[in-house]
């Protein structure tokens, strides 16, 4: 229980750095120290590198040599996905859902990590465990604010990071939430932007993002 404790309050730290956090998908390993650097000239510092790409191992090491950075691995499905994302120099670990045996390879590590939950019931077990920091995926497709609001009234002692389908024009919405820290998205890092290398633009879009900062609902 202790490691547990230790990774719920370093990510519940991380989760209110900023109000977003980024969720990247990086096809190219030139592009990881760049877009790092515009993110954090924005003010979103904690980021997250999907383990969709083939080089997102390389990316992550690329970004932890960023300063300012705290870059962490994300789609962590299994056991060698979280070993892997350590030894790149991942700060922290987010998985779409939550397993035992993954859940058993995080407390084994000293990587803090952010498991998933979509139903009451999941969000009930993983706070059993300890977490009560949570990834809520897919968000949007899980009845978005009205539906983390809807959990908060049985489980106020539970917080979310919501990610899925969430974009500026919404985020606000999730952000108003008295359970949600902080929310997931990759709108600030698109990928024709990336494409173009257009550093500045990806820029302006973190800075948007970090003014997402709206008075909480009782």
């Amino acid at each position: 229980m202790v490691k547990t404790e230790y990774s719920t309050q370093e990510i519940h730290r991380l989760c209110t750095i900023t109000p977003v956090i980024p969720v990247l998908v990086v096809d190219d390993v030139k592009h990881a120290a760049p877009l790092a650097a515009a993110l954090v000239a924005g003010g979103l510092t904690v980021l997250e590198v999907t383990l969709r790409t083939a080089v997102a191992l390389e990316v992550i090491k690329e970004m932890a040599q960023v300063d300012g950075c705290i870059v962490g691995a994300g789609t962590l499905i299994t056991e060698t996905n979280l070993k892997d994302a350590l030894a790149a120099g991942a700060k922290f670990g987010v998985s779409p859902g939550a397993t035992n045996n993954l859940i058993a390879a995080s407390e084994a590590t000293k990587l803090p990590f952010l498991p998933a939950s979509a139903t009451v019931s999941e969000a009930m077990g993983l706070a059993e465990r300890g977490y009560v920091v949570q990834k809520f995926f897919p968000a949007e497709a899980l009845g978005g604010p009205a539906a983390l609001q809807a959990i908060s009234e049985p489980l106020p002692h539970v917080s979310f990071c919501p990610t899925g389908g969430i974009s500026i024009k919404n985020a606000k919405d999730y952000l108003s939430l008295s359970n949600t820290l902080c929310v997931g998205g990759s709108w600030v890092a698109p990928k024709a932007l990336l494409k173009k290398q257009a550093w500045s633009q990806i820029t302006s879009l973190a800075s948007e993002a970090m003014a997402l900062k709206p008075t909480k609902k009782c």
